[in-house]
């Protein structure tokens, strides 16, 4: 329902929000000046909302969920506001009348740095969809001035810059500051004698977390949720006495030494420095965040025995594993609870979501670290620990390999705290994210707690929120399917089935396709814009876009590339199909291996994109600086999603969501939710190639030889030579030798010469049906008619059943 009742007083609002809020003249104001008065009208609605909900809640006392998360990656707020509060028939008349359009005022608004990828993406449509479900909820994060980063390329080469996204203020935030919490590291540990001895924590310095809120609003309801932000403050700004007596440096590094802790989303830890940063942004957010949790908790119900009862806390990932140990703290020593009662909430409280299957990269911290940073919760770990590992010797006496494998100290080399151990032990419920990948959990990585535990793992299909990845991002598709199909969709996503039986309707199939095009047209433009490359819009668009990562083969698909590009040579005459092979995403700025993949994409996309003898014909680019308003544009436009991953190693994606709902068909493995994808949409309507993850593991168990492979394929040892040989890097002719030598010698690890020849084969299919653009018209519509299960809706409902114990709207 709209808020605003005739164009004029929506006219009215704006002119005095730019007068008043913004200081400028309602006559001379810029689309920025435009952003700022909307912003401010919508969170002044939002207000209203926001406060009620509070006071309600507080009155009906009622069961929160928390969730902790290192990453919200909200991207741009305006339009999702305006959409929620039913205004943008209003503000769209607006902008017009002051010569404008609405999205470019929108687009004048910084996305929020605070995430990189899929976790943070998906904590984001989380937040939108507790709000829509009606559940109370808050998100707790990290306010991070400068994200992670921002990257541009120079010469092929990835370069990271600040991302300042709040260099010109934000007017979605509502600093609190008389929310503010005491969060202590480093120190030593005393005890008190007596039968009732505590543990005294003598901490060596402390910084202060300040609250900063934003305002997630629910669609179809004035339900909202609240993202609680922490920034680190130093308990003193500045040491005044070395300032005064001329040492100005040492005066700031007392305020840089604290306040660093959120600058920047995930410090480089390739130095001890930097793993130190990132173990103290864990422990600080997660504080912060049970402190206001308890804080609340007591002014709503003056006790803690029934925290329980009130309170969800949900850990997605391990980035806020320390909770179960910072909750017993708080509990224990500040509160005064005995051990076994604090036990047996912080289990009740706490459920955990994990996001891989790959033992490398489940996160584990030295002991002597921990130790060092966080000594109090180094006992108490090695405490939960002790009484696990009791309770696990009366199940499997004399097994100690068993107790080897379950306590959450890994004892090989030097000791590490394994944090995805302390969640199982510390959580009444643990989830995968797609069917596969809890599947794998409980037969993999962790079945001896599986064993011990069998009730307490589930699956949680991952989703998307259809409002920001189709309605707001796909402005056309969404138009055609109001038109065909009602808008019940967008609060209700398994309607969108209703599509299904047009895919044999000539007519919309046409229609389908324009809105497509002109989606291509517009991703186009900012191919060009920011690359300076002119790609062909009646071109297939390949789309791989994701973080850079081995797991996630983008050197698979630079095989491929390469291979195309040597046949199209071998055989000019052949009527080859228009091919742009489009890549996005960052690499982490420690992962060496990530970035040379990046360069090596630069280079291979130089000499394609100048070879005149193609025609045209094949085109790659790389997109820098990937994020939510890029993907924005980039989703809609895209004709073929990558999802290749070795299978067994994605838990699940949700950029193949995304981009199936907005009508791309996918190339992918049976990994994470493509198989989910695939048995909603049928499987001649996805093209699957590969290994299964069964398959993956045998390879491996049989010894693998990925030399025979290369001796034995023309096709990809013409690519690899190309490569490694100085094909693409002439001025440079081994900068890729490594990079080949690691999947040749190095055991290639992520199988990518095993799966090649059936990737290239599923690429073959891709280019027949290509080439009858009306079935390809009527598989794309499919894949969109089949994506009603994946809606973080659905997502959010289960949880809140499942996991949660809240009831959800629908």
């Amino acid at each position: 329902m709209s808020l605003t009742t005739t164009p004029e007083t929506a006219s009215n609002a704006i002119d005095r929000h730019l007068l008043a809020t913004v200081g400028a003249e309602p006559g001379q104001a810029t689309p920025v000046d435009m952003m700022h008065a909307m912003a401010q009208l919508a969170r002044e609605h939002l207000s209203r909302r926001w406060v009620a909900n509070e006071a309600a809640d507080r009155e009906g006392k009622a069961r929160r969920v928390y969730y902790l998360s290192m990453e919200f990656l909200i991207g741009r707020t305006l339009g999702n506001a305006i959409a929620a509060l039913g205004l943008e028939g209003e503000l769209s008349a607006q902008a017009r009348q002051r010569a404008m359009r609405l999205e470019d005022v929108a687009a004048t608004e910084a996305d929020a740095a605070l995430g990189n990828g899929g976790l943070g993406r998906l904590a984001a449509c989380f937040l939108d969809s507790m709000a829509t479900q009606e559940l109370p909820s808050y998100g707790y994060g990290i306010r991070y001035e400068f994200g992670m980063f921002a990257q541009s390329i120079h010469e092929g080469r990835q370069v990271e810059h600040p991302d300042p996204w709040l260099v010109d203020g934000s007017p979605w935030e509502f600093p609190r500051p008389g929310v503010t919490h005491a969060v202590r590291f480093g120190g030593w540990v005393e005890h008190t004698d007596g039968p009732q001895s505590r543990a005294l924590w003598c901490a060596a310095g402390q910084v202060s977390a300040k609250a900063y809120d934003m305002v997630i609003p629910g669609h179809g309801t004035h339900r909202v949720s609240t993202l609680r932000l922490w920034k680190a403050v130093a308990p003193a700004h500045i040491d005044l006495h070395a300032f005064n007596s001329g040492d100005y440096q040492r005066a700031a590094e007392f305020k840089n030494e604290y306040e660093n802790i959120s600058w920047v989303l995930y410090p480089n830890d390739s130095t001890p420095a930097g793993r130190e940063l990132r173990l103290r942004q864990e422990y600080f957010f997660t504080s912060a965040s049970l402190q206001d949790i308890l804080a609340r908790h007591l002014r709503e119900h003056g006790q803690l025995d029934n925290l329980a009862d009130k309170v969800a806390v949900h850990l997605n990932d391990t980035h806020p594993a320390i909770g179960v140990a910072e909750l017993m703290r708080l509990l224990v020593d500040d509160h005064g609870l005995v051990w076994q009662a604090a036990w047996d909430i912080t289990r009740k409280v706490f459920s955990y979501t994990n996001h891989t299957l790959m033992p490398e990269a489940l996160e584990t911290w030295p002991v002597a670290l921990m130790q060092q940073v966080l000594p109090r919760h180094m006992d108490i770990i090695f405490r939960i620990n002790a009484d696990f590992l009791a309770h696990a010797a009366t199940l499997r006496p004399g097994d100690h390999d068993f107790l080897r494998r379950l306590s959450l100290i890994d004892e090989h080399g030097d000791r590490r705290v394994r944090m995805a151990h302390l969640s199982i032990v510390g959580s009444h419920k643990v989830n995968g994210v797609s069917a596969l990948h809890s599947d794998l959990l409980v037969k993999t990585i962790f079945a001896d707690f599986a064993a011990i535990w069998p009730e307490r793992f589930a699956n949680v299909t991952n989703g998307v929120t259809p409002r920001r990845w189709l309605a707001q991002a796909n402005g056309g598709l969404a138009a055609l399917l109001d038109r065909h199909i009602g808008t019940g969709w967008r609060l209700d996503l398994a309607q969108i089935a209703k599509i299904g039986p047009l895919a044999a309707d000539a007519a919309f199939r046409r229609e389908f396709m324009q809105v497509k095009r002109a989606n291509k047209v517009r991703l186009a433009a900012h191919v060009l814009a920011v690359t300076g490359i002119g790609v062909d819009p009646d071109s297939l668009f390949d789309v791989h876009v994701k973080r850079i990562h081995e797991y996630k083969r983008q050197l698979l698909n630079v095989l491929h590339v390469v291979a195309r590009y040597q046949a199209m040579l071998a055989d000019p005459q052949r009527d080859w199909l228009p091919r742009t092979v489009l890549f996005a995403g960052k690499a982490a700025s420690s992962y060496a291996t990530a970035k040379s993949v990046i360069r090596l994409i630069h280079d291979v996309g130089a000499v394609i994109n100048a070879d005149e003898r193609l025609g045209g014909r094949l085109k790659v680019v790389f997109v820098p600086n990937y994020g939510v308003s890029v993907a924005e544009v980039v989703m809609p436009g895209a004709d073929l999603s990558e999802q290749i991953s070795t299978a067994g190693t994605e838990a699940s994606g949700t950029g193949n969501m995304k981009l199936a709902l907005n009508g791309a068909l996918t190339i992918g493995t049976d990994d994470g939710a493509n198989i989910e994808i695939r048995q909603h949409v049928g499987d001649a309507n996805i093209f699957i190639f590969g290994l299964s993850a069964q398959e993956v593991t045998a390879r491996r168990q049989a010894g693998y030889q990925p030399i025979r492979l290369y001796e034995e394929n023309p096709r990809l040892k013409a690519a690899l030579d190309a490569i490694g040989g100085g094909g693409f890097s002439p001025a440079e002719p081994g900068r890729y030798r490594g990079l080949v030598d690691s999947l040749l010698w190095g055991g290639d690890h992520y199988l990518l010469l095993a799966d090649f020849e059936s990737y290239l084969a599923a690429q073959a299919r891709v280019d027949a049906l290509a080439r009858d653009p009306d079935a390809w018209a009527a598989k794309a519509i499919a894949n969109v008619a089949g994506m009603g299960f994946f809606s973080s809706d659905r997502t959010i409902a289960e949880y809140a059943r499942l996991v949660w114990g809240l009831t959800p709207r629908n």
